[in-house]
């Protein structure tokens, strides 16, 4: 059945007020602050002294640290990030009169689940990277085809190959919509790319890292959470009531879309 797009934004937006959405912002918030403050501390530490005394004024957040250091610390925030992600999917997922608390199942299985959606990311992130340098249209299709495919590892301890066809299956007939979403976040990423020059200019580097994260959170916290009712609404078969569980799908009770 046909995606009911105002249905899962209204319905995304009301799972992010709630008190288990203000813990997952300011967790989506910690991570990201972690990037930019691992990546710019990577930088910093791989120059030369003289080059690096000259970006340090331009490089905004950063720690003390080696470049060795910063590379580290990005391994392990892509790791943490995974993970996030995992219970940031089943949490949204569940039933909205729940969404006062986390889920039974919000670590369960989680290391598996982590390594999973990590590589299950990679294969969809560079696919879709593909579409788009190839011709814009394809990149568009794969992006609104593989939106579901976390949930599916997440809340249906899917694996890799089950996943990326469960996501394909439940965005037929809606990938229209579901592109809607993506040009969205595909604008807001223009929007932060035309914010935070100019704040570099400005002589704001902090200012203009901060922003970004910031930014980034308040958007795309909403966002995954709009994803996360559609894919609700598609998994229970187009209906608007939310009968979403917070148990993994049994998917031999559940017609393929």
């Amino acid at each position: 059945m046909a995606l009911q797009l105002s249905h899962a934004v209204s319905d995304g937006i009301r799972r992010t007020l709630t008190r288990t959405g203000g813990i997952l912002f300011v967790g989506f918030l910690a991570i990201q602050f972690g990037f930019q403050a691992a990546v710019n501390s990577t930088v910093l530490g791989y120059l030369p002294p003289e080059a690096a005394a000259q970006f340090s004024r331009n490089a905004g957040l950063a720690l003390p640290i080696s470049g060795s250091a910063g590379l580290a610390l990005f391994g392990v925030l892509i790791l943490l990030s995974s993970m996030y992600f995992v219970i940031l999917s089943r949490t949204f997922a569940q039933p909205l009169s729940e969404m006062s608390t986390f889920p039974a199942m919000a670590t369960q299985r989680l290391g598996r689940a982590t390594v999973t959606a990590l590589v299950g990311g990679l294969i969809v992130n560079i696919t879709v990277m593909i579409g788009f340098v190839l011709l814009f249209f394809p990149g568009l299709f794969f992006a609104a085809s593989f939106l579901f495919f976390i949930f599916a590892i997440a809340v249906e301890d899917r694996g890799i190959i089950s996943s990326l066809k469960r996501s394909w299956g439940l965005a037929h007939g809606s990938r229209l919509k579901l592109g809607v979403l993506v040009v969205v976040s595909a604008l807001f990423g223009g929007i932060i790319g035309g914010v935070t020059p100019l704040l570099n200019l400005a002589g704001a580097p902090v200012a203009a890292d901060i922003a970004t994260v910031v930014l980034t959170t308040v958007f795309f916290l909403p966002y995954y959470a709009i994803i996360a009712s559609a894919y609700c609404q598609l998994r229970d078969g187009g209906n608007v009531p939310d009968r979403s569980t917070s148990k993994p799908v049994n998917t031999s009770q559940v017609s393929e879309l």
